[in-house]
């Protein structure tokens, strides 16, 4: 079962990193060393291996468009989806280690080791973690006229009706569908999963009345409660965001132990010199700093990522641990 500290942690490390990141963003100016000074001459390529118009690529465009600004040099985002993310994964892992092929993922890179029997790179070492975009919370959300009008209603049917409650998914193996499974472990009840080939066909399917439940994160959800067409029962967090500001915690829905946030970030290929990922992280973080940055994951429901790329590795070790659990209790196979 995940526990309140799942993720809190990495928020008390944003702010003890927030000072030296501050001063990383100034380093370009104060004698950079030559490689990182040249670094960027010429487009970087940031692959996003999942379909446009999702929260990440949503967010990456916005970071690209930033870091577009900031360097004078294009960041253009590519769209490679397929196999849970691991079709562009790939393209990165083999790509040249010189900071111009760059990853946009998010946690479901972290469950990939229990999805797949075998990965076509060395998932612990293959990838550089550079900085997180953003932390989205994580919401539990059913259609705006559904029977359940709360997270205990929801949870008192379920307890009773084991396997009725149905909830969708992007798929076998994907976030939501982790994230789905450690609800159900936090609070003790048995949903039927409904898997579809992507997050947009997964809402589809709650708004067309085909499954019950999603468990989402707030970038995902604001669109559907904007237009009325969802209504959400609990979020992720010790506090409720601005954007959702009638949507109660789970800790006062009365699921104190489902504590799960989302996150986005980038990565580059293992072996990038460290003066590239440096630069790459203080470019990232002075954008999240940037007003409109701030007001744009504001809206969202979602805080800046403020990691650095130490830190933000440890994240990913951290979670992708601790899905071991959530995948055996779930009886997840792998393909």
């Amino acid at each position: 079962m995940l526990h309140r500290a799942f993720f809190p942690s990495f928020f008390r490390s944003c702010a003890r990193l927030a000072a030296p990141l501050a001063a990383a963003a100034t380093l370009a100016g104060l004698g950079l060393p030559a490689l990182a000074a040249a670094y960027p001459d010429k487009p970087v390529r940031i692959v996003v291996p999942n379909p446009p118009g999702g929260a990440v690529d949503v967010v990456t465009r916005k970071v690209a468009q930033k870091l577009t600004q900031q360097t004078g040099q294009s960041f253009v985002v590519e769209n490679k989806p397929g196999a849970s993310g691991t079709i562009g994964t790939s393209q990165v892992v083999n790509a040249p280690a010189d900071g111009y092929t760059l990853l946009a993922n998010d946690n479901s890179y972290t469950t990939l080791p229990y999805v797949f029997r075998k990965l076509n790179w060395d998932h612990q070492t293959a990838l550089v973690p550079i900085a997180p975009f953003a932390f989205s919370p994580v919401v539990v959300g059913v259609k705006t006229d559904s029977r359940f009008k709360d997270l205990q209603s929801l949870v008192n049917y379920a307890k009773a009706h084991p396997g009725e409650v149905t909830f969708g998914s992007g798929g076998p193996g994907s976030s939501p569908h982790f994230a789905a499974e450690a609800f159900q472990q936090a609070a003790g009840i048995k949903l039927m999963h409904v898997p579809y080939k992507g997050a947009g066909e997964a809402m589809v399917g709650l708004l067309g009345g085909s499954v019950d439940l999603l468990v989402v994160s707030t970038p995902t959800a604001l669109a559907p409660v904007k237009g009325n067409q969802m209504r959400l029962l609990a979020i992720s967090g010790k506090s409720r965001v601005d954007v959702f500001p009638n949507v109660p915690t789970f800790a006062e829905a009365g699921l104190p132990a489902f504590s799960l946030f989302n996150w986005s970030g980038l990565a580059a290929p293992k072996g990038t010199p460290k003066e590239v990922v440096d630069r790459l992280q203080a470019e990232v973080h002075k954008a999240l700093q940037s007003p409109d940055m701030k007001d744009f994951l504001a809206r969202m429901g979602s805080q800046p990522g403020n990691l650095d790329s130490p830190a933000f590795a440890q994240l990913i070790q951290r979670e992708t641990a601790q899905w071991a659990t959530v995948a055996q209790k779930a009886n997840i196979e792998k393909q």
